[in-house]
Parts: C-alpha cells; structure tokens; sequence
C-alpha cells in the first residue's frame, strides 16, 4: 500500500511539473503565434480610426511583463500630421504599451479588444492651433456611432495609465501662447467603465511659459499629487484631496473644470497652506532659492487666487490673484546680512471677463538692507491690445551686499553703490509707432565705485562714477568716469532713440564726447585665450575669444581726444578725431596723432559685417622719423623693408585696405593699396642691408652710403603679397641710378637697377682710347648705360650685371671710331699706312685688337676685380 502511495505521489509529481513546462512554453510560444494577429489589430485600427500618417517599427506581446495580463508593446511609434499641418509630428514614442486579459486575445476579429492600461514612455505630444485656429489634434476620422461600434477594434476598459519622461508642446498662434511641459511623470489609477469616478493621480513635470515672445515661467517644477472627481457624462473634473508645489511652495485648490462642447467652465480656487515668509522664495528654482532648511524668516507671505467663469472664443474666466507680505524679513544662517522691512501688495485682476481687461498692480514693494532702502510701485493695465505702463522706483542698493544677503553664485563679485529715482508712464502703441513724445520719463540713475571682472573683459572695469538722467527724448550720460588696466575714459552724451531700440529693435542712436589722458588698446583686446575655472564642475575649459563684432544696433557718434595712446608698443601723443559707429562698422573721420617725431591722419572704415574684419583707411604721414615708423609697423616694414636702412623724416601718403585678424591687426596677405613718400634729409646706412652691402661690393665706381636721397619720391602698389615699385630715379655724383621691380611680404626680391656709369670709371684704358678721338667723336662718348639684378632675398641676395658687355661693346665702339679718326686725317698717310710692307701691316693690325682685349680686361679687372672682405654681407 505504501508503495502504492508512493508512487502516485511521482505521477501526480511528473504530472504537474510536465502541465507547468507546457504552460510555460506555451506562454513564451504565444508571442509568436499571436504577433501577426496583433500586428493586423493596430493597423486595422489606425487606419479606421485616424487620419494621419503613422508609422511604427515592431510589435511586441508580452505574457509576463504584466502578469496575469497580456501586454502589447508598439517601439518607435509616430504620427505625422497631414495638411494642413503637413510634417508636424502630433505624438511620438520609444514605447506604447497596453494590457489585457489574455482571453481578450481570443477573440474573433469582429469582436472589440477591452484594455486595461495603456502606458507611454521616451517621446513628446505637440498641439498647435494656427492662425485660422485649426488644431493638429483633430485626426480622428469622423463617422456615425452605430458605424463606429461596429467598426472599432479596441474598447477602452482602462484602470490605469501612464506617462514616463514624456514633454508636452503647446503653441497658440492666434493668441501667441507656447506651453512647454519637460520631464513628464504621471500616472493615473480609476475606474473609467463607469461614468463617475476618482482617478488618483501623480504628476511631476517642469514648466515653461512664454506670452507674447516674453518668457514669463522658465523650467518651474510642478508637482501635483491629487484625487480627481470625474463624471464622464457631464465632462467634468472636481480637485478633491490634493497636495501641490510650484518649485518648493506648497499650494491647495479646490473646486472644478468643465470641458463642454464649445466652451470650458472654471470654478476654481487656490492658496498656500501657509503664510510662512519661506513661501515667496520657495516660487524660485530650485537652484536659486538655496538651502530653505537653514533660512530665518518672520513676517507673511500670501498667495491666493480664484478663477471663476467660461472660456470662450469671446470671454475669459474672470480671477483675483494677489501676493502679500507685511514687514516681513529673511536672513540665511551662513551669511552675514539681513533682508529687512519686506512689504508687498500685489495682484493680477480680471473683473470682467474681458481679455483686455487684465492688469497688474503692483501696490507696493519695498525692502531695507543696512540702512539702504529701496521701494518701488506700478501698474500694468490693458495687457492685451495697448498695454499701459506706470512705473516708479526709488532708493539705494549697496551691490556688495547682494552676495551677503542671498546666496547666489555670481561670476565675479559686484561692488558699487546704486542709486535711482526713476518714473516712467507710456504705452505700448506709442513705442512702436515711434511716437516717442507719449513716453513720460523723468529722473536719475546713478552708480559709483562699480568694479566689474568678467571673463568678457581683459581688464576689471572700474567706473568711479557715473550718471544717468532720463526725460521725454533722451537718455543723457551726464558723466561716466572709469579705468580698465592703465586706461582711463571720461564720456558723456546723449542716447536719442533709446526707447525704440528698448522695444522695438531699432538702432540705438547717440552723440558723445570722449576723453582719456592715457588709453592702452590692450587693456580692452587682452588675450586671444583665458582659460576659467568653472565653479560646478571640477574641470578647467579653456575659451577663444572671437573676433571683436560691432553690434548692429548702434548708430553713435565720438568725438575723441586722447593724450597718449599705447597700440602694440606703440606711443600716439594727442590722437583726436571723430568716429561714427553704424552698420557694423567704425567710420573714422579727421583722426590724427603725434608719432614717430611727425603726425599721422587718418580717414577710413573698419567694417565687422562679414566674419572676418575688414578695414580701407587712407593715411597722411607727416614728417615723420624713417626709421623708427617702418621698424615698429609691420605693414611699413613688409611694404618698404629697405626703409629701415635709411635716417632721416618722411611725407607720405598710403592708401590701404584688408583683413584683419584676430588681434585686430592687419593680415599682410590680404592687403592691397599704394604708397607714395617723399624723403627729408635722409641717411643711408648700407650695413643694415645684405642686399645694399652687396650693391657697394660688386660696384667699385658707388659708394652706396653717398647716394644722394634727398628730395626721392616713391611710389609702391601692393597686392596679393607682392610689392611693386614704380621705377626711382636716384642720384650718385655724376651716376646716373634708376630702381625697380618687386618684392614679396615673404622677402623674395626682383630689382632691375639701371646705372649710367660715365666713362671715366672705366678705366685708364677706354679713357686713353678717348683721348685718340677726335673733339668731336670724344664729346658724344661720356656714359655707357648698365644693366644690374638682384634677386633672391633680402637675407641671401645674388647680383648680376651685363658690364662685361657693355664695355666689351664700348671698347669695339671706340676701335672703331680710332679707325674713323686716322682716316680722317689724310687720305695719303692712310694709303701709306696701307700700301706699305704687307706682312708689316697686318702684324701691326693684329697688335691692335691684342691691345683692346688687354684693356677690356683690365677694365673690367679694375671695375668688379678688386678682392672685398669675405665676411662683408
């Protein structure tokens, strides 16, 4: 019998483990054998059901995701609108889940599919309403109720649903309203077969506002936890128990919505469970607000609010809410100051219905620091069509003590004391139809002992004082003292249509007066890298700073005087003129400087347009020191290198335009323009020159130290790089010199330098061949012209002549004419000379050509013969 027992107990045993493997396979086979059949059920669906275009990637049925439900899963889901929001996505997702009975799979084709829950995770939903107030949500295909029964395949049974890290966009054209819902967590659990019931839910999301293109909620976190009374039938949602926080403050509503065919219905009020102070700097970030754990408070704040009334396409719900605190006063326990004497009364009020009769009142702010104090009170009326701004601000703000009162990560640290007393009335119409006049403004602001050191500027900017006053027309800059570095800058003037460019994008147009005793163009450039240590991260990046950019908005004037400015190691005495800033560009006009022992004047434009500066200026050199000027300017020294060979002053006029690069300087390759000086009492030293050492070397007849400068005009165009010279006329006792050619700014050279060389430095040769001519003949030989190159670079040139020729030529010339001038000298002798011993007369003749080969040699020995120091460059 035991045995017996024993072994049913196996059966049973083998049984029940041989039923679990079948289910089990069963359960991981099932996928497979349903997925075609839930594959035809989504698209059946979709395309009964919308009229757009919807694509997803797979399908997926789970039996142990959800178990006991079956779970359908739809990856990389989308719907793209049609027109007339062609290309608009309405919804997307990584994941789009939904769970059933699995007996629901079962079911005949015909026969409605009833989900439990749906879930949505890693996607976003865009609703638009256009101009003409179409909305892209409206995709379902429209048929009757009896056909829509018949022909849906899904029934929606739900008990819970589901949104995972989900964004939601909103955007009214009509109305100029975007609604940006981020980071979406909600989830819902009711029983929605029946018509009434409470859904428990769950929200967390962070949310942005912008009305009209001004952003007025940036990232706010929200949080909502509460219990929704629905009645299905009637569409309406009543707040029962709920708990919710706008960032850290705590808020209650009560009452209802109503969604009916054309309108909603609100009915709704909302307050803070508390009048704790901690409450209004609970409304900031997060990471804003700081540690409110460690906060001191006294005093209230209260927010309450009702909204009550119908949305319509011609009303809005009527609302009342108002901020309030009485003498209140916060102080955080690591820093040293209090904020004291808080008060405020404001509210944001609609009586009507209206919607453009909304405004906002603020009654009263005001606060005290130390024994600073500053108040302020306005009212913003008929926001929607005109609005109507009056406005008034008075007091003082020590802005050392921000940091000392409030914990806020700045930059860099503010000092400085500012004060205002300001009133300001006008209406938005007026502003954009520049009816500037209708602006009421009157008052000063003023600040003194301001340092500021940003990573945008080279120096810390230190302004001693400054003052602004405002009325009707103009902002005027009655003073503004500063210092950056070694510079120091005096300004005022005037700002024309500063309310036009505050409010509508205008240029900003002013007149000024600007004076320095010392101004260093580095203390504004400074390096083309800084590297910062960024305070959340424990890394260090390093940022270029781009090339300078002229804003567009500007449309000012300067008149400038400076008594010394330093560029680039550069001393300027006395530099006035004006400068006109528009268009993206500095326009200079009648600027001039002492420099270099003379003056310079400038006329030209430096345009930051395109990326790359570009700048064309036209300038006047007077008298001005030759070597110091085309030593310490690179753009002198790239077009004239040779003028740092030469003492003396220079009057020249250059006119040049390019690119310049990142530290504001000219890029030579870019560059193109001409130049012509006139030398004054100059001085050449050939030993600062390989090329001119070379010149005096290889020409035994030239001192190149004597050349004769004085008085030299010369003219130079450049382009591409290269530098032409139009050829020179130069002057060496009785030598006659004319230079020309090239160069390149790389210093590649190409001179052709044409000497007149008189025959006397030829030799006791040709000189004694002369003497043997007639008067005549002799007069017309004074000069040979000779042909001379050098080429290479200015730091390895090589040297070239055709002298060898020229005097071969001339030395053939004058055997020629000898013979000219005997037979000239009586046809008897000749014919003597000719008729006597033959073999005597060819063997004088041949003596005569010996000699002129020995003279041209020795000629050309005594020219470019003579030995020079090897070490001379």
């Amino acid at each position: 019998m035991e045995t017996k027992k024993k072994s049913t107990g196996k059966k049973i045993l083998k049984w029940t483990i041989s039923i679990i493997l079948i289910l089990v396979i069963t359960l991981l086979s099932a996928p497979f054998l349903f997925k075609g059949k839930i594959e035809q059920l989504v698209t059946n669906t979709i395309n009964k059901n919308i009229n757009a275009t919807v694509s997803f990637k797979e399908t997926n049925l789970s039996f142990f995701s959800n178990f006991p439900l079956a779970s359908v899963t739809i990856n990389d889901i989308a719907i793209i609108n049609k027109e007339p929001f062609l290309g608009n996505t309405l919804y997307s997702a990584k994941e789009l889940s939904a769970s059933m009975n699995i007996t629901e799979l079962f079911k005949n084709a015909n026969e409605p599919i009833a989900i439990k829950s749906l879930a949505t995770k890693n996607g976003e939903v865009n609703i638009i309403f256009d101009k003409n107030n179409n909305a892209n949500y409206d995709v379902a295909i429209k048929t009757n109720s009896q056909t829509t029964t018949e022909s849906n395949s899904i029934s929606l049974d739900i008990e819970e649903y589901q949104l995972e890290n989900m964004a939601f966009h909103y955007l009214d054209e009509n109305n100029r309203i975007k609604l940006h819902l981020q980071n979406i967590n909600h989830s819902g659990k009711g029983n929605f077969a029946q018509d009434i019931l409470d859904l428990d839910t769950k929200t967390k999301a962070n949310l942005s506002v912008d009305y009209n293109n001004v952003n007025y909620l940036s990232e706010v976190a929200i949080t909502l936890d509460a219990v929704l009374g629905i009645d299905l039938k009637n569409s309406k949602y009543t707040f029962q128990k709920n708990t919710g926080y706008i960032n850290q403050l705590p808020l209650e509503f009560d009452g209802f919505i109503q969604l009916l065919d054309e309108t909603q219905v609100y009915d709704i009020n909302f307050k803070t469970p508390t009048s704790d102070f901690k409450n209004l700097l609970a409304l900031l970030p997060k990471q804003y607000s700081g540690n409110l754990n460690t906060i001191q408070t006294s005093g209230n704040f209260d927010l309450n609010g009702a909204v009550k009334g119908t949305l319509s396409d011609s009303s809005i719900p009527t609302f009342d809410i108002s901020f309030a605190s009485n003498n209140a006063m916060f102080k955080y326990s690591d820093l040293p100051k209090a904020v004291k004497n808080i008060n405020i009364d404001a509210k944001i009020i609609n009586k009507t219905g209206n919607l453009n009769d909304i405004y906002i009142n603020l009654e009263k702010l005001n606060f005290k620091i130390d024994e600073d104090v500053f108040a302020a009170k306005g009212k913003i009326a008929n926001i929607n069509t005109n609005p109507l701004i009056d406005l008034m601000a008075k007091g003082t703000i020590n802005l050392g003590n921000i940091k000392k009162v409030y914990p806020i990560n700045l930059e860099q640290d503010l000092s400085g004391i500012l004060s205002a007393d300001l009133s300001t009335n006008f209406d938005m119409n007026s502003v954009e139809k520049g009816i500037y006049k209708n602006i009421k403004n009157t008052g000063n602001v003023n600040l003194s002992n301001f340092k500021y050191d940003g990573k945008d500027v080279a120096n810390p900017i230190e302004i001693n004082k400054t003052t602004v006053s405002f009325n009707t027309n103009t902002i005027n800059l009655k003073e503004f003292d500063a210092k950056t570095g070694n510079s120091d800058l005096v300004i005022n003037g005037s700002l024309d249509n500063f309310y036009g460019f505050l409010f509508n994008k205008e240029v900003l147009k002013g007149n000024f007066t600007l004076n320095s005793t010392n101004f260093n163009v580095s203390d504004f450039l400074g390096d083309n890298t800084k590297t910062q240590n960024l305070e959340d991260e424990n890394t260090k990046t390093s940022t270029t700073n781009t090339n300078l950019k002229i804003p567009a908005f500007l449309d000012c004037k300067f008149t400038a005087t400076a008594k010394n400015v330093t560029y680039d190691n550069i001393k300027l005495k006395n530099v006035g003129g004006i400068i006109y800033i528009k268009d993206e560009a500095l326009n200079l006009q009648n600027l001039s400087t002492d420099v270099f022992g003379g003056k310079i004047g400038f006329d030209g434009n430096i345009s930051t347009k395109n990326n790359n500066p570009t700048f064309k200026v036209d300038l006047d050199l007077a008298e001005i020191n030759i070597t110091e000027s085309f030593s310490s300017l690179e753009m002198l020294k790239s077009i004239a290198p040779i003028a740092k060979t030469i003492g003396g002053k220079i009057n020249s006029k250059i006119n040049v335009a390019g690119v310049l690069d990142e530290n504001m300087t000219p890029n030579l390759k870019t560059i193109t323009g001409n130049l012509f000086g006139k030398l004054l009492d100059p001085k050449l030293n050939a030993s600062n020159s390989k090329v001119l050492s070379l010149l005096s070397e290889k020409t035994s007849f030239l001192d190149v130290n004597k050349l004769d400068l004085d008085g030299i005009n010369a003219y130079f165009s450049f382009d591409n790089g290269v530098v032409n010279i139009k050829p020179i006329p130069l002057k060496y006792k009785d030598v006659g010199i004319e230079i020309a050619g090239n160069h390149t700014f790389e210093n590649d050279i190409n001179y052709d330098i044409t000497f007149n060389v008189p025959v006397k430095y030829l030799g006791t040769e040709v000189s004694g061949l002369i003497t043997k001519l007639n008067p005549k003949d002799a007069a017309d030989i004074k000069s040979i012209p000779v042909k001379t190159s050098i080429t290479g670079s200015f730091t390895s040139p090589n040297f070239s002549t055709n002298l060898k020729d020229a005097t071969s030529n001339l030395m053939k010339d004058l055997v020629e004419k000898q013979k000219q001038s005997l037979l000239d000298k009586g046809k008897d002798k000749l014919k003597d000379l000719l008729g006597g011993n033959k073999e005597t007369k060819d063997s004088t003749k041949t003596t005569d050509k010996d000699d002129a080969k020995d003279k041209i040699k020795n000629t050309l020995k005594n020219i470019f013969g003579k030995k020079k120091d090897s070490t001379k460059n």
